[in-house]
C-alpha cells in the first residue's frame, strides 16, 4: 500500500580520488564505482533508488557535486567513498556547503587480498583504507553528522545498513516542506503536546498551522451522499462491522456521518496538501464527535496523527510511517495509558480514546460504536483490535526549550489478553531493559506520554534519522543503566548549550 503525498527520491553515489595516479586508474577507479553501485542496487536489499553520481577529483569538482545535490529535490541524500587516496582539504568547501545528509561508506572494491599477486599498484590503485581515514578526519574536523557503515560492499549486513539509514533520509526528505494541520488548539493546560512551531521549521523544514474547525466541519457537510454509501460499502467489505452499524441497524447513520467525518477530513487535508494533523475532543465546533474511524483509517493511508493538538507526535508518526514503508508490521499513534504490575511480571497497556491505526491490527478489525466518556459529543465509531506479540518501539519527540530530544524505547509485545470490556483498538508490551528502569529512564529523560509505536521502525533508523536532524538521542533498550542515562543527561545539557560554539 502506497502513501498519500510520498515520493520516492534518489541517492547519489559518489566515489573520491585525485589525479595524481593518471587517467587508467582512474578510468578503473571510476568503473568499479559503478560496480559498486550495481552490486548494491542488484541486492534488492535497499529502501531507495541508488545512482552513481561522479568520481570526484578535485575541490571545483567536490563543491558542484554538493551544489548540484543541494537545489535537486530528487536528490535525498549522498553515499561517500574513498577508493584511493583522496586528500581531505579537496572536501572542504563542498562539504560546508552540502545541506543534504549523507552516509560514509568505507568499503573498498576487492573484499579478497590476491596474496600472491598483490605488488605497489594494487596498492596504490586500492587505498580505502587510507582514503576514508583521510576523509572521516576532515568530517570530524568539520563536526558534520554523518552515519559511517564499515565492510564489505557485498556483505547483506552492509547493505541493510545502509538501507536503514536510506529509510531514515527518505524520511527527512519527506519532512522538508511538509505541512501539518492543527484543527483546534493544544488539550489545556498540557505542557508535553505544547512546543514552539517556529524552531521545529529551522530545525526539521516542515510547518505546523492552525486551521478552523468550523472549517473543517463545512467540507463535512459538503460531502455527498453518494460518495457516503460507497464509501460505507466499502467498510463492509473490509472489516467486521457489527450489526447495529450495517445498513439495516439502528445505528446506521452513525457510520455514515464516521464516513462523512473520513471524506471531509480528506478533503481538507489534500486541499492543504498536509501529511499530518491534529485535533482535540475540547474543540469540535460544528462536529458531531470526535473522529474516530475516520482518523485510524486516514493513518492508516499515511497521515500522522496526535491527539489533543500532539503536532510534533503527528510530525514524528508520519516519519516513522515513511521509514517503515513496506516493511512487514505497521507503525501508530500510542499513548501509555495503564498498567499491570503482577509480581510476575509488569506490562504496559498501550491504547488511546479512539485512535490507534489498523496497521497493526493482528486481525481484521472490528467496527463499533460506544461512548467516549469525555468531550461531550455523540458516541464516536471505531477500530476495536488487538495488535500482535513481536518486537517493536516506542518513540517520543519532545521540545525542551533549547533542543529536541527523541527518545526511543525498545520493547517486546506480548499477546493481549481478553478485554471485553474496552471497546478500543490495544497493545501490551514489555519493557526493555525491564518495566521499572525503562520508565524511570523515560521520566528522568522528559518523554511524552504520545508515541510512535512501530513494529517496522528500528532503533538504528531512528538514531539514523536523529543525526541527520542533528538532534539529542536517548536510546534506552537493553543495555540501559539509570546511573549511566542520568550522567549521560547531565553530559548533554552542557554539550546541547554549548554547541554552536564548538561548530566554530
Amino acid at each position: 500500500m502506497s502513501l498519500v503525498n510520498l515520493s520516492t527520491p534518489e541517492i547519489w553515489f559518489v566515489c573520491g580520488s585525485q589525479h595524481l595516479y593518471g587517467p587508467g586508474p582512474l578510468k578503473q577507479v571510476a568503473a568499479n564505482a559503478q560496480a559498486v553501485v550495481d552490486g548494491l542496487v542488484k541486492s534488492k536489499r535497499l529502501a531507495l533508488p541508488l545512482k552513481f553520481k561522479a568520481l570526484l577529483t578535485t575541490p571545483e569538482e567536490i563543491s558542484k557535486v554538493c551544489i548540484e545535490a543541494n537545489t535537486d529535490a530528487n536528490c535525498a541524500g549522498l553515499v561517500l567513498w574513498m577508493h584511493t587516496f583522496s586528500p581531505s582539504k579537496m572536501w572542504i568547501r563542498g562539504l560546508t556547503t552540502l545541506k543534504k545528509p549523507f552516509l560514509h561508506l568505507h568499503t573498498q572494491f576487492n573484499r579478497d587480498l590476491p596474496w600472491a599477486s598483490i605488488d605497489m599498484d594494487f596498492m596504490n590503485l586500492n587505498q580505502a583504507a587510507h582514503g576514508d581515514r583521510e576523509a572521516g578526519f576532515i568530517h570530524t574536523r568539520l563536526r558534520l553528522g554523518r552515519k559511517v557503515v564499515v565492510g564489505h560492499w557485498s556483505d547483506s549486513e552492509v547493505q541493510d545498513r545502509i538501507s536503514a539509514w536510506m529509510r531514515a533520509t527518505h524520511a527527512w526528505h519527506d519532512w522538508q516542506g511538509a505541512k501539518f494541520a492543527r484543527f483546534g488548539d493544544n488539550m489545556r493546560y498540557v505542557a508535553v503536546t505544547e512546543g514552539d512551531k517556529v524552531a521545529s521549521e529551522i530545525k526539521f523544514g516542515f510547518e505546523v498551522n492552525g486551521y478552523g474547525v468550523g472549517d473543517l466541519a463545512a467540507k463535512v457537510n459538503a460531502v455527498s451522499d453518494q460518495a457516503i454509501t460507497d464509501l460505507v460499502a466499502s467498510y463492509e467489505k473490509l472489516y467486521a462491522v457489527v450489526p447495529a452499524l450495517k445498513k439495516a441497524g439502528k445505528r446506521h447513520a452513525e457510520l455514515r456521518y464516521s464516513a462523512r467525518l473520513e471524506l471531509g477530513l480528506s478533503a481538507m487535508l489534500t486541499e492543504i496538501g498536509a501529511k499530518g494533523f491534529t485535533d482535540t475532543f475540547e474543540d469540535l465546533h460544528g462536529l458531531r464527535q470526535l473522529p474516530g474511524m475516520a482518523t485510524q483509517r486516514l493513518m492508516a493511508a499515511g497521515y500522522g496523527f496526535g491527539g489533543e493538538g500532539d503536532w510534533k507526535t503527528a510530525a514524528l508518526v508520519r516519519a516513522m510511517k515513511v521509514m517503515g514503508h513496506g516493511l512487514p508490521g505497521g507503525t501508530s499513534f500510542m499513548e501509555d495509558y495503564t498498567y499491570h504490575l503482577s509480581p510476575k511480571g509488569h506490562q504496559v497497556l498501550g491504547a488511546h480514546m479512539l485512535e490507534i491505526c489498523p496497521s497493526i491490527a493482528a486481525a481484521k478489525p472490528k467496527v463499533e460504536i460506544h461512548p467516549l466518556g469525555i468531550g461531550g459529543k455523540e458516541d464516536p465509531v471505531r477500530f476495536v483490535f488487538d495488535a500482535p506479540a513481536g518486537e517493536a518501539l516506542n518513540a517520543s519527540l519532545v521540545h525542551l526549550g533549547n533542543r529536541f530530544r527523541l527518545l526511543i524505547n525498545e520493547v517486546k509485545a506480548v499477546k493481549v489478553p481478553a478485554m471485553p470490556n474496552l471497546p478500543v483498538a490495544r497493545a501490551v508490551w514489555e519493557c526493555k531493559p525491564d518495566f521499572k528502569t525503562a520508565c524511570a529512564a523515560w521520566i528522568y529523560s522528559g518523554g511524552a506520554h504520545h508515541t510512535g509505536y512501530s513494529y517496522a521502525v528500528t532503533s538504528e533508523m531512528l538514531e539514523d534519522f536523529a543525526t541527520i536532524a542533528g538532534i539529542e538521542t536517548v536510546h534506552i533498550d537493553a543495555d540501559t543503566r539509570l546511573s549511566q542515562l542520568k550522567q549521560d543527561l547531565r553530559n548533554n545539557e552542557v554539550f546541547y548549550h554549548l554547541e554552536n560554539g564548538f561548530r566554530a
